[in-house]
């Protein structure tokens, strides 16, 4: 587990744009159980992609004037309790980090996996978020 110390700015990055934090598995049962939601999931963590892409491509993405009802996050060596129950609802995909899921209803209307993000830029995430927010948010 990381030094909580160590994490910390990194949660900030999130947490100051108005991310959720779940950090044990009943949050993230209290909030991706809603039916009627739609909730943007941030696996955070301490590696170089999440830090150049994916938080940075979350922070731009947010400024598009459709989002969905919540955005939330875990962090991936840190809360492990909490990250094992966010990837318990991403049936059907192997567990990354970092990883964003588009939650509606409960099931993954969406996915960026690490693959999806290591080797991109900041822009291509928001556009990828974009996108799936105009398809999946009302």
């Amino acid at each position: 587990m990381y030094d909580p110390a160590l994490v910390e700015p990194m949660r900030r990055e999130l947490t100051v744009l108005g991310v959720e934090e779940m950090r044990t598995a009943a949050e993230v049962d209290k909030v991706l159980t809603s039916d009627d939601e739609t909730v943007l999931v941030v696996v955070n963590s301490v590696c170089g992609c999440a830090a150049a892409h994916a938080r940075p491509g979350v922070a731009l993405a947010l400024q598009h004037d459709k989002l969905p009802k919540k955005v939330a996050t875990v962090f991936a060596g840190q809360d492990l309790e909490a990250t094992a129950q966010a990837r318990r609802y991403f049936k059907g995909y192997f567990p990354t980090s970092p990883q964003i899921a588009l939650m509606k209803k409960g099931e993954v209307a969406f996915m960026l996996e690490r693959y999806d993000i290591e080797g991109r830029t900041a822009q291509d995430v928001a556009r990828r978020l974009v996108e799936a927010f105009d398809e999946h948010c009302g």
